[in-house]
């Protein structure tokens, strides 16, 4: 069980006490100052509770309660914002409290060269530098992030991805990575220690959740300029509407000039509050989520260019299909007798400890009832499987079997003298055909037959496929597989294109090809082969289970190490946009019936036939604008579930979710305000407050 699912729920007591303490911290100009329409919004607040002070004293423009009221809602506005903020960060600063109560100095023991032999020094692990050599033993906690360079050892991770089955770790290949806290069950590990004190993965991951690293994404910017530039826009006609009203008091010869604190009301509600207030909270809250899939972000860009994505290259085992092959079937040559092939089969693979090799020798058993031979016996020299011959077997009597890919066992069958008939070569291609994979048996300089290894697609995958295709994103399967066998896999999976028979350079080449005409690419990988194509792609997803330097090379670190997750991780980064554009079309919309609110309010002194715009029938002019700065206010308080946890995804096109924005969002903003600044214009008549 993951444990994103012990995290506190965003409604936590706790989580709001804390946010609640957090707005009001977040009140310091210093830090509002960074979000620019809050910051005019706070000013206006400081502006109209002066002009409050000044009134007491009967220097007022307005009267004392009025100006009190407005100013009240100016501040409850900043406040509101900056619990949205706050909430936003809460469960992730939850989470960090929890991390940094696991994270402790521990005894290392430190090695003077990486061999268990070496000279041991007992020292605290806050003490380790990157590049030293540590032993740990079974019951230890492992001192720091690093690289097994010797040993075998069953590991606890469960402090930092939740769940509870260990895990192997062991120097060489892709799953030689360990993280500091972690603890090891069994057996030894010599670690090489990767990073210095306060570098850690866990001192990255609880900067991270807590939100203190969190930079501005591109997008994010681009929305605050366009922000800062419509409050600029709305300042200057606000500023230009004092002198406007009295010289038309002057000209008119009747009412009198608007006042600053009407001014600044009708600025704080014409300018795009809504979204401004919102903005921060919904960046916040996309990385959230990304924690609640255990992933980890580097950075909110990465989130954000997932958005963004519209091509992912997938690896074919372990992604689109269950990844443990299993032999399902064998196939003997023209004339060959079964028996003797599953014979041949399952002695080739007696030594062979993988998944497949093992799935041999029980079908062998399964179905011909072939018990396991005393290899000691008979005296039997197994053949290791190296990725140059592409082949294993085994040695005994001057026998010789073999099995393999089928072009290395054709080689090695032609070099004894033998014959690669045309008819196992059909099967071969019968098997590939199916979405199989062939393993060709031969004894000496005779072909026995084919083992059938069969692969299961993912279930649910093609659906899966099918909405990342509604989005517009382009799916690649890439495969070590020869071209028939992925062609069979990629039709059963759905997939837009398939690249076979790929090496760690073709994932490279590829991710450039496709940048090169102008596409975004998403990736996952976990090997230090891998690393290269991770540094080269717009959204690389690192295993954590993988080595170091995919992980350093990766923008996004999947805790759980589950390659299917970059699906889930695009549509995170799909919501995220989806609900920025959303709130911001709502945000712009809704400032249409704040007009027919202040500005007849404004001047209906002056000109009364401005009084035919009050299309709402608001009471009084006070009560026009105090209903309008309410309703701004307490918008905010009512999207704040909806920035955090974002709008409801669908798979969908670009022009097609624009379409439902700006009717669902564009509509619904445009409508809401005339509904909502008329009840609270009930509301005050009813209280008779004004």
């Amino acid at each position: 069980m993951s444990h994103t699912q012990n995290k506190p729920s965003i409604a936590d007591v706790s989580i709001i006490r804390h946010a609640l303490l957090d707005a009001c911290s977040k009140m310091n100009p210093f830090h509002m100052i960074r979000r620019p329409v809050m910051f005019v919004v706070e000013t206006g607040s400081f502006l109209t509770t002066l002009l409050f002070l000044f009134s007491l004293f009967g220097a007022g423009e307005e009267r004392p309660g009025f100006i009190l009221s407005v100013a009240l809602w100016l501040w409850f506005t900043v406040l509101f914002s900056n619990f949205a903020e706050a909430m936003a960060e809460g469960r992730g600063k939850a989470q960090a409290r929890a991390l940094r109560g696991s994270k402790r100095d521990v005894t290392a023991k430190r090695l003077t060269r990486p061999q268990t032999d070496a000279g041991k020094t007992e020292m605290p692990s806050s003490q380790l530098k990157k590049n030293d050599f540590v032993l740990v033993e079974a019951g230890d906690t492992i001192p720091g992030d690093g690289e097994v360079v010797e040993g075998i050892a069953s590991v606890d991770e469960s402090a930092i991805t939740g769940e509870s089955a260990p895990v192997i770790r062991e120097s060489g290949g892709d799953r030689s990575a360990v993280t500091g806290g972690t603890r090891i069950l069994s057996d030894w590990l010599i670690i090489r220690i990767s990073a210095n004190p306060g570098e850690s993965f866990l001192d990255r991951m609880i900067a991270m959740v807590e939100g203190a690293s969190r930079k501005k994404t591109p997008n994010e910017i681009a929305l605050d300029i366009l922000l800062v530039g419509l409050s600029i826009i709305f300042l200057l006609v606000t500023a230009t509407l004092l002198p406007f009203s009295i010289y038309s008091v002057q000209s008119a010869g009747r009412g009198s000039p608007v006042s600053i604190t009407v001014l600044t009301a009708l600025l704080v509600c014409l300018i795009p509050t809504t979204i401004g207030g919102l903005l921060s909270a919904i960046g916040i809250a996309g990385m959230d989520r990304m924690i609640q899939a255990n992933v980890i972000a580097m950075s909110g860009r990465a989130i954000e260019a997932a958005g963004d994505v519209d091509v992912l290259l997938l690896d074919k085992t372990g992604t689109i299909t269950l990844g443990n092959r299993v032999a399902t079937a064998f196939i003997p040559a023209a004339n060959g007798n079964v028996f003797e092939l599953a014979a041949a089969a399952q002695l080739a693979s007696l030594s062979d400890e993988t998944p497949e090799g093992r799935s041999i020798v029980v079908l062998a058993k399964k179905e011909y009832s072939i018990r396991e031979r005393d290899i000691k016996a008979i005296g039997a020299r197994f053949i290791p499987f190296t990725a140059r011959t592409r082949m294993s077997g085994v040695n005994f009597y001057g026998k010789e079997i073999r099995k393999g890919a089928a072009d290395a066992l054709e080689a090695y069958v032609t070099n004894q003298g033998g014959n690669f008939s045309p008819e196992i070569r059909s099967i071969v291609e019968d098997v590939a055909r199916r979405g199989g994979t062939p393993l060709v048996v031969a004894q000496n300089n005779t072909v026995l037959g084919v083992i059938q290894l069969s692969d299961v697609v993912k279930g649910g995958i093609k659906e899966r496929f099918s909405d990342m295709r509604k989005m517009g994103i382009r799916t690649v399967m890439i495969t070590g597989d020869n071209p028939l066998t992925a062609a069979a896999v990629a039709a059963e999976a759905g997939v837009d294109d398939f690249h076979a028979e790929a090496t760690p350079d073709t994932k490279l080449n590829i991710i450039r090809e496709y940048q090169a005409k102008g596409h975004l690419v998403a990736m996952t990988g976990d090997g230090t082969n891998d690393a290269p194509a991770l540094a080269q792609a717009d959204v690389a997803v690192a295993m954590n289970t993988g080595t170091q330097a995919a992980k350093e090379a990766g923008n996004l670190i999947d805790l759980d190490s589950n390659p299917t997750k970059l699906i889930e991780i695009v549509r995170v980064g799909k919501q995220l946009l989806m609900t920025r554009g959303a709130l911001t079309t709502f945000s712009i919309s809704n400032d249409v019936a704040k007009y027919f609110a202040i500005l007849p309010a404004a001047f209906s002194g002056i000109y009364p036939e401005l009084s035919t715009l009050n299309v709402m029938g608001l009471s009084t002019p006070q009560n026009a604008v105090l209903s309008a700065v309410i309703f701004n206010a307490l918008i905010i308080v009512a999207l704040i579930p909806l920035a955090l946890k974002g709008v409801k995804y669908r798979p969908a096109g670009a022009a097609v979710v624009l379409k439902r924005n700006l009717f669902v969002f564009g509509l619904g903003g445009l409508l809401v305000p005339f509904i909502g600044i008329k009840l609270i214009d009930i509301i005050l008549v009813a209280t008779g407050l004004f």
